[in-house]
Protein backbone atom coordinates (compact mmCIF):
# COMPACT_ATOMS: atom_id res chain seq x y z
CA UNK A 1 0.00 0.00 0.00
CA UNK A 2 1.47 3.81 -1.03
CA UNK A 3 1.79 6.66 1.01
CA UNK A 4 -1.14 8.04 -1.29
CA UNK A 5 -3.76 5.18 -0.47
CA UNK A 6 -3.15 5.16 2.94
CA UNK A 7 -3.71 8.65 3.19
CA UNK A 8 -7.31 8.45 0.93
CA UNK A 9 -8.35 4.95 3.13
CA UNK A 10 -6.94 7.43 6.50
CA UNK A 11 -9.57 10.12 5.25
CA UNK A 12 -12.20 7.96 4.28
CA UNK A 13 -12.63 5.46 7.48
CA UNK A 14 -12.81 8.40 9.60
CA UNK A 15 -15.79 9.73 7.89
CA UNK A 16 -17.59 6.78 7.11
CA UNK A 17 -17.29 5.99 11.08
CA UNK A 18 -18.43 9.19 11.94
CA UNK A 19 -21.50 8.76 9.41
CA UNK A 20 -22.07 5.18 10.95
CA UNK A 21 -22.46 6.21 14.56
CA UNK A 22 -24.34 9.63 13.55
CA UNK A 23 -26.85 6.94 11.90
CA UNK A 24 -26.87 4.84 14.26
CA UNK A 25 -27.79 7.08 17.13
CA UNK A 26 -30.01 8.93 15.41
CA UNK A 27 -32.13 5.98 14.10
CA UNK A 28 -32.11 4.71 17.77
CA UNK A 29 -33.38 8.00 19.22
CA UNK A 30 -35.94 8.30 16.88
CA UNK A 31 -36.89 4.33 17.37
CA UNK A 32 -36.62 5.17 21.12
CA UNK A 33 -39.43 7.85 20.88
CA UNK A 34 -41.74 5.85 18.81
CA UNK A 35 -41.74 2.86 21.23
CA UNK A 36 -41.45 4.26 24.29
CA UNK A 37 -45.03 4.58 25.30
CA UNK A 38 -45.54 0.88 24.55
CA UNK A 39 -42.48 0.05 26.97
CA UNK A 40 -44.07 2.55 29.83
CA UNK A 41 -47.52 1.31 29.58
CA UNK A 42 -46.26 -2.53 29.88
CA UNK A 43 -44.34 -1.46 32.27
CA UNK A 44 -41.05 -2.75 30.96
CA UNK A 45 -37.57 -2.68 32.94
CA UNK A 46 -35.04 0.05 31.88
CA UNK A 47 -32.94 -3.42 31.46
CA UNK A 48 -35.12 -5.04 28.80
CA UNK A 49 -35.43 -1.30 27.13
CA UNK A 50 -32.32 -1.13 27.32
CA UNK A 51 -31.86 -4.39 26.08
CA UNK A 52 -34.49 -4.03 22.81
CA UNK A 53 -32.70 -1.23 21.70
CA UNK A 54 -28.96 -2.95 21.88
CA UNK A 55 -30.36 -5.90 19.95
CA UNK A 56 -31.44 -3.32 17.27
CA UNK A 57 -28.20 -2.09 16.13
CA UNK A 58 -26.95 -4.96 14.13
CA UNK A 59 -30.23 -4.57 11.79
CA UNK A 60 -29.73 -0.68 11.93
CA UNK A 61 -26.25 -1.34 10.91
CA UNK A 62 -26.80 -3.44 8.30
CA UNK A 63 -29.35 -1.33 6.64
CA UNK A 64 -27.13 2.10 7.08
CA UNK A 65 -23.77 1.00 5.80
CA UNK A 66 -24.65 1.59 2.11
CA UNK A 67 -25.41 5.07 2.74
CA UNK A 68 -22.55 5.57 5.50
CA UNK A 69 -20.42 4.15 2.34
CA UNK A 70 -22.23 6.45 -0.09
CA UNK A 71 -21.95 9.64 2.51
CA UNK A 72 -18.11 8.78 3.14
CA UNK A 73 -17.67 8.62 -0.56
CA UNK A 74 -18.99 11.80 -1.32
CA UNK A 75 -17.37 14.31 1.61
CA UNK A 76 -14.00 12.37 0.88
CA UNK A 77 -13.74 13.28 -2.50
CA UNK A 78 -15.46 16.34 -2.87
CA UNK A 79 -13.25 17.85 0.52
CA UNK A 80 -10.22 16.29 -2.26
CA UNK A 81 -11.59 18.13 -4.78
CA UNK A 82 -12.42 21.49 -3.27
CA UNK A 83 -8.47 21.74 -1.89
CA UNK A 84 -7.06 20.88 -5.36
CA UNK A 85 -5.71 17.47 -3.38
CA UNK A 86 -7.40 15.90 -6.91
CA UNK A 87 -5.45 18.19 -9.46
CA UNK A 88 -2.18 17.53 -7.70
CA UNK A 89 -2.49 13.44 -7.92
CA UNK A 90 -3.55 13.50 -11.54
CA UNK A 91 -0.23 15.97 -12.05
CA UNK A 92 1.61 13.02 -10.72
CA UNK A 93 0.29 10.76 -13.46
CA UNK A 94 -2.59 9.14 -11.44
CA UNK A 95 -5.56 8.50 -13.03
CA UNK A 96 -8.91 9.01 -11.25
CA UNK A 97 -9.65 5.00 -11.15
CA UNK A 98 -6.75 4.53 -9.44
CA UNK A 99 -7.20 7.39 -6.92
CA UNK A 100 -9.91 6.04 -5.77
CA UNK A 101 -9.16 2.22 -5.38
CA UNK A 102 -8.55 2.47 -1.63
CA UNK A 103 -12.14 3.53 -1.63
CA UNK A 104 -13.37 0.79 -4.19
CA UNK A 105 -11.79 -1.90 -2.19
CA UNK A 106 -12.88 -0.50 1.35
CA UNK A 107 -16.58 -0.68 -0.10
CA UNK A 108 -15.85 -4.20 -1.16
CA UNK A 109 -14.92 -5.36 2.40
CA UNK A 110 -18.13 -3.72 3.55
CA UNK A 111 -20.07 -5.31 1.38
CA UNK A 112 -18.20 -8.65 2.61
CA UNK A 113 -18.70 -8.19 6.01
CA UNK A 114 -22.37 -6.58 5.86
CA UNK A 115 -23.11 -10.39 4.01
CA UNK A 116 -21.69 -12.11 7.01
CA UNK A 117 -22.81 -9.94 9.24
CA UNK A 118 -26.60 -10.21 8.02
CA UNK A 119 -25.59 -14.16 8.25
CA UNK A 120 -24.01 -14.42 11.99
CA UNK A 121 -25.09 -11.79 13.64
CA UNK A 122 -27.93 -10.29 13.07
CA UNK A 123 -30.58 -12.87 12.49
CA UNK A 124 -30.02 -13.80 15.82
CA UNK A 125 -30.18 -10.21 17.16
CA UNK A 126 -33.28 -9.80 15.47
CA UNK A 127 -34.97 -12.91 17.12
CA UNK A 128 -33.93 -11.22 20.58
CA UNK A 129 -35.21 -8.04 20.10
CA UNK A 130 -38.66 -9.98 19.33
CA UNK A 131 -38.53 -12.11 22.13
CA UNK A 132 -37.80 -8.93 24.35
CA UNK A 133 -41.10 -7.03 23.10
CA UNK A 134 -43.31 -9.58 22.65
CA UNK A 135 -42.57 -12.19 25.39
CA UNK A 136 -40.60 -10.01 28.61
CA UNK A 137 -42.71 -6.97 27.41
CA UNK A 138 -45.67 -7.27 26.09
CA UNK A 139 -45.81 -11.02 28.33
CA UNK A 140 -47.60 -12.47 24.86
CA UNK A 141 -48.09 -16.00 25.77
CA UNK A 142 -45.44 -18.33 24.12
CA UNK A 143 -45.57 -21.76 23.69
CA UNK A 144 -44.36 -22.84 20.59
CA UNK A 145 -40.80 -22.65 18.57
CA UNK A 146 -39.17 -22.75 15.12
CA UNK A 147 -36.93 -25.95 14.43
CA UNK A 148 -35.73 -28.00 12.03
CA UNK A 149 -37.82 -25.52 9.54
CA UNK A 150 -41.07 -26.12 11.17
CA UNK A 151 -43.44 -24.04 13.71
CA UNK A 152 -44.24 -26.38 16.91
CA UNK A 153 -46.80 -24.95 18.94
CA UNK A 154 -48.24 -26.30 22.17
CA UNK A 155 -51.71 -25.23 22.84
CA UNK A 156 -54.47 -25.82 25.78
CA UNK A 157 -55.07 -29.80 24.77
CA UNK A 158 -53.03 -29.79 21.87
CA UNK A 159 -49.84 -29.45 19.61
CA UNK A 160 -49.70 -28.04 16.45
CA UNK A 161 -47.09 -28.49 13.90
CA UNK A 162 -47.13 -26.15 10.66
CA UNK A 163 -45.00 -26.32 7.62
CA UNK A 164 -45.21 -22.48 7.22
CA UNK A 165 -47.14 -19.63 8.64
CA UNK A 166 -47.80 -16.56 6.07
CA UNK A 167 -47.82 -13.98 8.07
CA UNK A 168 -49.67 -11.29 5.49
CA UNK A 169 -51.96 -13.63 4.40
CA UNK A 170 -52.76 -15.19 7.89
CA UNK A 171 -52.43 -18.88 6.29
CA UNK A 172 -51.15 -21.72 8.09
CA UNK A 173 -49.96 -24.37 5.52
CA UNK A 174 -48.74 -28.06 6.24
CA UNK A 175 -50.65 -28.66 9.39
CA UNK A 176 -50.71 -31.27 11.95
CA UNK A 177 -52.93 -31.40 15.15
CA UNK A 178 -52.59 -33.87 17.77
CA UNK A 179 -55.10 -33.53 20.37
CA UNK A 180 -54.38 -35.14 24.42
CA UNK A 181 -56.52 -36.38 26.97
CA UNK A 182 -55.97 -35.50 30.84
CA UNK A 183 -53.43 -38.36 30.53
CA UNK A 184 -51.73 -37.23 27.25
CA UNK A 185 -53.01 -39.75 25.06
CA UNK A 186 -53.77 -39.30 21.95
CA UNK A 187 -57.08 -39.21 21.19
CA UNK A 188 -57.47 -37.58 17.97
CA UNK A 189 -55.46 -36.13 14.95
CA UNK A 190 -56.12 -33.29 12.24
CA UNK A 191 -53.74 -33.10 9.05
CA UNK A 192 -54.95 -30.17 6.66
CA UNK A 193 -53.14 -28.96 3.86
CA UNK A 194 -53.95 -25.34 4.57
CA UNK A 195 -55.94 -23.17 7.01
CA UNK A 196 -56.87 -19.40 6.22
CA UNK A 197 -57.91 -16.74 9.37
CA UNK A 198 -61.27 -15.68 7.78
CA UNK A 199 -64.38 -13.94 9.99
CA UNK A 200 -62.59 -14.56 13.00
CA UNK A 201 -61.90 -18.70 12.63
CA UNK A 202 -59.36 -20.66 11.06
CA UNK A 203 -61.58 -22.65 7.85
CA UNK A 204 -59.08 -25.52 7.02
CA UNK A 205 -58.65 -26.99 3.16
CA UNK A 206 -58.26 -30.73 2.60
CA UNK A 207 -58.62 -32.09 6.37
CA UNK A 208 -58.37 -35.50 7.82
CA UNK A 209 -59.21 -36.55 10.97
CA UNK A 210 -58.22 -39.69 12.86
CA UNK A 211 -60.02 -40.46 15.67
CA UNK A 212 -58.50 -42.85 18.47
CA UNK A 213 -61.10 -44.11 20.50
CA UNK A 214 -60.05 -46.00 23.34
CA UNK A 215 -60.44 -50.11 22.94
CA UNK A 216 -61.06 -49.39 19.11
CA UNK A 217 -59.69 -49.02 15.92
CA UNK A 218 -58.95 -45.56 14.67
CA UNK A 219 -61.47 -43.95 12.87
CA UNK A 220 -60.64 -41.64 9.68
CA UNK A 221 -63.08 -38.73 8.13
CA UNK A 222 -62.07 -36.63 5.34
CA UNK A 223 -63.43 -33.72 4.25
CA UNK A 224 -62.65 -31.16 1.50
CA UNK A 225 -63.18 -27.97 4.16
CA UNK A 226 -63.97 -27.83 7.56
CA UNK A 227 -64.20 -24.75 10.41
CA UNK A 228 -61.91 -25.87 12.69
CA UNK A 229 -62.26 -23.99 16.39
CA UNK A 230 -58.95 -23.43 17.99
CA UNK A 231 -58.28 -20.88 20.35
CA UNK A 232 -54.86 -19.38 18.96
CA UNK A 233 -55.45 -16.25 16.20
CA UNK A 234 -52.78 -15.44 13.75
CA UNK A 235 -51.11 -12.73 16.05
CA UNK A 236 -50.05 -15.84 18.71
CA UNK A 237 -48.10 -17.48 15.45
CA UNK A 238 -46.79 -14.44 14.35
CA UNK A 239 -44.49 -14.44 17.36
CA UNK A 240 -43.22 -17.87 15.98
CA UNK A 241 -42.88 -17.77 12.69
CA UNK A 242 -39.70 -16.57 11.54
CA UNK A 243 -39.65 -13.89 9.64
CA UNK A 244 -36.74 -13.58 6.91
CA UNK A 245 -34.90 -10.73 8.66
CA UNK A 246 -34.27 -13.74 11.58
CA UNK A 247 -32.46 -15.94 8.98
CA UNK A 248 -29.65 -15.67 7.12
CA UNK A 249 -29.14 -16.79 3.73
CA UNK A 250 -28.16 -20.12 4.21
CA UNK A 251 -30.89 -20.78 6.85
CA UNK A 252 -33.38 -18.92 4.36
CA UNK A 253 -32.26 -20.90 1.79
CA UNK A 254 -32.87 -24.50 3.42
CA UNK A 255 -36.05 -23.03 4.41
CA UNK A 256 -37.35 -22.26 0.62
CA UNK A 257 -35.42 -25.74 -0.42
CA UNK A 258 -37.94 -27.52 2.13
CA UNK A 259 -41.18 -25.57 1.41
CA UNK A 260 -40.41 -26.31 -2.27
CA UNK A 261 -40.48 -30.29 -1.84
CA UNK A 262 -43.65 -29.58 0.05
CA UNK A 263 -45.02 -28.23 -3.24
CA UNK A 264 -45.51 -24.35 -1.58
CA UNK A 265 -45.23 -21.23 -3.15
CA UNK A 266 -41.85 -20.05 -2.11
CA UNK A 267 -41.87 -16.53 -4.20
CA UNK A 268 -41.89 -14.18 -1.12
CA UNK A 269 -38.95 -16.44 0.57
CA UNK A 270 -37.10 -16.53 -3.06
CA UNK A 271 -37.21 -12.61 -3.31
CA UNK A 272 -35.68 -12.35 0.18
CA UNK A 273 -32.94 -14.56 -0.04
CA UNK A 274 -31.72 -12.99 -3.13
CA UNK A 275 -32.13 -9.73 -1.90
CA UNK A 276 -29.62 -10.48 1.19
CA UNK A 277 -26.85 -10.74 -1.64
CA UNK A 278 -28.41 -7.73 -3.71
CA UNK A 279 -28.25 -5.55 -0.82
CA UNK A 280 -24.51 -6.37 0.35
CA UNK A 281 -22.64 -5.56 -2.59
CA UNK A 282 -24.69 -1.96 -3.38
CA UNK A 283 -21.89 -0.52 -1.08
CA UNK A 284 -19.72 -0.48 -3.72
CA UNK A 285 -21.98 0.22 -6.33
CA UNK A 286 -22.55 3.38 -3.84
CA UNK A 287 -19.15 4.11 -3.73
CA UNK A 288 -18.57 4.71 -7.47
CA UNK A 289 -21.74 6.88 -7.82
CA UNK A 290 -20.45 8.74 -5.08
CA UNK A 291 -16.66 9.49 -6.66
CA UNK A 292 -18.42 10.27 -9.76
CA UNK A 293 -20.73 12.68 -8.13
CA UNK A 294 -18.32 14.92 -6.36
CA UNK A 295 -16.29 15.00 -8.76
CA UNK A 296 -18.37 16.85 -11.16
CA UNK A 297 -17.40 20.20 -10.54
CA UNK A 298 -14.32 21.16 -7.97
CA UNK A 299 -16.94 24.21 -7.28
CA UNK A 300 -20.13 21.21 -6.35
CA UNK A 301 -20.72 22.76 -2.70
CA UNK A 302 -19.48 22.25 0.81
CA UNK A 303 -20.38 19.01 2.84
CA UNK A 304 -24.11 19.98 3.43
CA UNK A 305 -24.82 19.70 -0.55
CA UNK A 306 -22.70 16.50 -0.24
CA UNK A 307 -24.79 15.05 3.00
CA UNK A 308 -28.11 16.29 1.05
CA UNK A 309 -27.23 14.65 -1.97
CA UNK A 310 -26.09 11.22 -0.26
CA UNK A 311 -29.53 11.22 1.77
CA UNK A 312 -31.18 12.02 -1.56
CA UNK A 313 -29.85 9.11 -2.91
CA UNK A 314 -29.36 6.90 -0.11
CA UNK A 315 -33.06 7.13 0.45
CA UNK A 316 -33.74 6.27 -3.53
CA UNK A 317 -32.12 3.15 -3.54
CA UNK A 318 -34.31 2.09 -0.45
CA UNK A 319 -37.14 2.81 -1.42
CA UNK A 320 -36.30 1.72 -5.50
CA UNK A 321 -35.25 -1.81 -3.36
CA UNK A 322 -38.29 -1.76 -1.39
CA UNK A 323 -40.77 -1.49 -4.39
CA UNK A 324 -38.99 -4.30 -6.24
CA UNK A 325 -39.23 -6.46 -3.29
CA UNK A 326 -42.65 -5.81 -3.32
CA UNK A 327 -43.25 -6.16 -7.02
CA UNK A 328 -41.16 -9.95 -7.06
CA UNK A 329 -43.46 -11.27 -3.46
CA UNK A 330 -46.25 -10.76 -5.85
CA UNK A 331 -45.16 -12.47 -8.55
CA UNK A 332 -44.89 -9.05 -11.19
CA UNK A 333 -41.19 -9.45 -11.61
CA UNK A 334 -39.11 -12.50 -11.28
CA UNK A 335 -37.55 -13.21 -7.84
CA UNK A 336 -33.86 -12.95 -8.79
CA UNK A 337 -34.30 -9.86 -11.46
CA UNK A 338 -36.69 -8.06 -8.46
CA UNK A 339 -33.87 -8.67 -6.11
CA UNK A 340 -31.03 -6.93 -8.73
CA UNK A 341 -33.21 -4.61 -10.30
CA UNK A 342 -32.23 -1.80 -8.30
CA UNK A 343 -28.63 -2.22 -8.23
CA UNK A 344 -28.71 -2.97 -12.00
CA UNK A 345 -30.22 0.48 -12.62
CA UNK A 346 -27.76 2.28 -10.00
CA UNK A 347 -24.51 0.36 -11.55
CA UNK A 348 -25.88 1.60 -15.07
CA UNK A 349 -26.03 5.26 -13.88
CA UNK A 350 -23.09 4.88 -11.96
CA UNK A 351 -20.84 3.74 -15.25
CA UNK A 352 -23.06 6.66 -16.86
CA UNK A 353 -22.15 9.21 -14.42
CA UNK A 354 -18.15 7.98 -14.10
CA UNK A 355 -17.70 8.31 -17.42
CA UNK A 356 -18.68 12.25 -17.20
CA UNK A 357 -16.19 12.51 -15.04
CA UNK A 358 -12.08 13.51 -16.39
CA UNK A 359 -9.91 10.64 -15.03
Amino acid sequence: MTILDRYVSKEFLKIFVLMMASFTLLYLIIDFFGRIRMFLSNHATAYQIAAYFIYMIPQIVSHTLPVAVLLATLLTFGMFSRSHEIVAMKANGLSLYRIALPVFVIAALVSAVSFLFNEFVTPYANQRAKYIKFVEVQRTQKFGFFKQNQIWYRSRNAIYNFGMFDPVADTLKGITIHYFDQNFSLVKRIDAREARWTDGHWSFKNVLTTSFPQGSIQVLERTPSAVIDIPEKPSDFKIVQKETDEMGYGELKNYIKKLRSEGYDVSRYLVDMHGKISFSVVSVILAVIGVAFSLRSERSGGPTASISVGIVIGFSYWIIFALALSLGRSLTLPPLFAAWLPNILFAVAAVFMLSKVRT
